[in-house]
């Protein structure tokens, strides 16, 4: 079976199935002497599934996102809300069925209700309902809890299959060590993604029908790197695959040796490898990997699965624990890039084409309260270390200028207060649109640096929507216009003696760090877990030989050519 793989790396074990509450349940008539009886039933299993979250709020790790708790008081209020804890009662009296039947009926009623609603973060809040629904579910089942008592048995691995995860389940998922996960829901920017690779396992998303294929305790093997999974392997694959797993163990080990060896090419010309994190709590991962700086702050998942936003302060201390935990090191953090497929309670409906719509600097411009508050915690946080600030989705000169001038604004205002800061802060741009790309003198002229956010600039290239199934294998890097519009925005760059860093998902995949370092790109940021294995590329690396070969790639207009080319650039 194939998928997205999210993490890298294999993982043989025994399937553990997580139910979801969209499956079939049955359907009885319930004699009237027995209706109390079932009521109290259903009453118990909500019982048990609030004293449950209850639990699992005590069982938070301490250096866990807060983001944790907020999902955990999100799962409470719905289960205390009457129209899931007492509707289903009333079904139960009137209809004469049972617990389950009527439970079900209830959520599918709420769910039609949530499709007719225009507010983007309330209409995506359906999930968590659904989540919900299957904990009541499973314990009128008679199968309460996701995971099982751990195993001590090395060979008796435990694989979590899946149709969806949701943040209460990820709790136990971390307590428990499963050797990985495979869901028929998700893609690479999910919330099962992103805890994937902060654990670093082997995950796949986006399978479909695991969950409904796979059966309980059966044998898989998960290649996390290929995005393919084996169900029942025959001895010979799963003889090759122990030793690939053996293999990928050995050299992860290998990488960790050169954490603290200076990246540079073997003609002697330096790389900057730096992280992106989502939270202050990523520091340790970006550390422990050797990274030069955080080249990425993405502050937009301090604001997300939370009823109140992040107030200035709030912000403050969290901008200043990275800044200070880097010790010295560059950290870029940029302005929240909400809207789209990341909401907030109160956000615009985010219309029928959210990723071309309300979003990222656009939204921030609409808001300056926020917006302002944001911009002052950094700047407060600015006093504590080399800090740099990064605007995404910059279309044109009028959005610089505004933002420009909201900064200068923020500025103004702690020096009233007396509030200190760096006042020769670093401001920096996104180049994610085609346009800003093309019009990249305009942004030289007036940011200190720029940043390549390659996830969105080759969706908006290709017209291909990143998060769809269906067209994603149309989402490609290697594309003659993707390689040709990366090539321009950096010589660019490089001649006016603009700094230029890539911070997409390019940047961490080891297959084209030489492609870049012949662009002429310098800085590289990437997920934590990758910083290694592309150091590893570039100390193999000798730029007298590599520039000549990518000249020859970006003249070269067939796809098949083009890899065959990358392939011999790599040998």
């Amino acid at each position: 079976m194939h998928g997205i793989p999210v993490s890298g790396g294999i993982a043989i074990g025994h399937a553990h199935l997580v139910s979801h509450a969209r499956l079939e349940v049955a359907h009885y008539v319930v004699p009237q002497r027995q209706i109390a009886d079932e009521i109290a039933r259903f009453d118990s299993a909500l019982k048990t599934v609030r004293a449950d979250l209850e639990t699992l709020r005590t069982q938070i790790p301490a250096n866990a996102p807060q983001e944790f708790d907020a999902f955990l008081n999100l799962h409470l209020m719905i289960l205390n809300d009457a129209t899931l804890s007492s509707a289903p009662r009333e079904i139960i009296e009137a209809e004469q069925c049972n617990a389950e039947w009527a439970l079900k009926v209830q959520m599918d009623a709420l769910l039609d209700q949530f499709d007719q609603i225009e507010d983007g973060y309330l209409r995506e809040r359906k999930a968590d309902v659904i989540q919900v629904v299957d904990r009541v579910m499973k314990v009128l089942l008679g199968q309460p809890g996701y995971a099982p008592p751990a195993r001590t048995d090395d060979e008796q691995n435990l694989i979590m299959v899946a149709h969806d995860l949701s943040p209460a389940d990820v709790i136990q998922f971390k307590q428990h060590q499963f050797a990985s996960f495979i869901t028929d829901l998700g893609g690479t920017t999910s919330h099962t993604a992103i805890v994937a690779r902060s654990l670093n396992i082997p995950s796949i998303v986006a399978l479909h029908h695991a969950r409904q294929l796979i059966r309980e305790n059966e044998l898989i093997i998960v290649d996390g790197t290929q995005g393919v999974i084996i169900v029942d392997p025959d001895p010979q694959a799963l003889a090759e695959y122990k030793l690939r797993q053996h293999q990928w163990d050995i050299e992860r080990q290998k990488l960790k040796r050169l954490r603290d060896t200076r990246a540079t090419t073997l003609d002697e010309v330096d790389v900057q490898l730096q992280a992106n994190i989502e939270l202050p709590d990523d520091i340790a991962g970006a550390r422990e990997n050797g990274a030069m700086g955080i080249g990425l702050f993405r502050t937009e998942f301090l604001f997300l699965n939370r009823d109140n936003l992040p107030d200035e302060d709030e912000q403050f201390e969290a901008y200043r624990q990275v800044v200070r935990e880097m010790d010295g090191l560059p950290v870029i953090i940029r302005t929240y890039d909400l809207g789209a497929d990341k909401q907030i309670n109160g956000a615009v409906a985010t219309g029928t084409n959210p990723a071309l719509g309300l979003r990222a600097i656009r939204l921030s411009l609409t808001e300056p309260q926020m917006f302002l508050a944001q911009l002052r915690a950094m700047l407060r946080a600015s006093h504590y270390g080399k800090l740099k600030i990064l605007i995404p989705m910059l279309m044109s000169m009028p959005e610089i200028t505004q933002a420009l001038s909201y900064i200068a604004l923020a500025k103004k205002s702690l020096e009233d207060q007396y509030i200190p800061f760096d006042r020769n802060v670093e401001i920096g741009g996104m180049i994610e649109i085609p346009a800003a790309a093309l019009a990249i003198n305009t942004f030289i002229e007036k940011l200190d640096f720029l940043s390549i956010g390659t996830n969105d600039l080759i969706q908006y290239t290709l017209a291909i929507d990143r998060t769809d199934d269906s067209v994603a294998h149309l989402y490609d890097p290697l594309h003659p216009a993707v390689l040709n519009l990366v090539a321009h925005i950096i010589k660019t760059c490089n001649k006016a003696g603009k700094p230029i860093a890539l911070c997409g998902e390019m940047a961490g995949d080891v297959q084209l760090t030489r492609l870049l370092l012949g662009f002429g790109l310098r800085q590289l940021s990437m997920h934590p877990a990758r910083l290694l294995e592309v150091k590893q590329r570039v100390l193999s690396s000798k730029l007298r030989d590599i520039v000549p070969q990518v000249g020859k790639m970006l003249r070269v207009n067939d796809p098949d050519k083009l890899r065959s080319m990358l392939a011999r650039l790599n040998a």
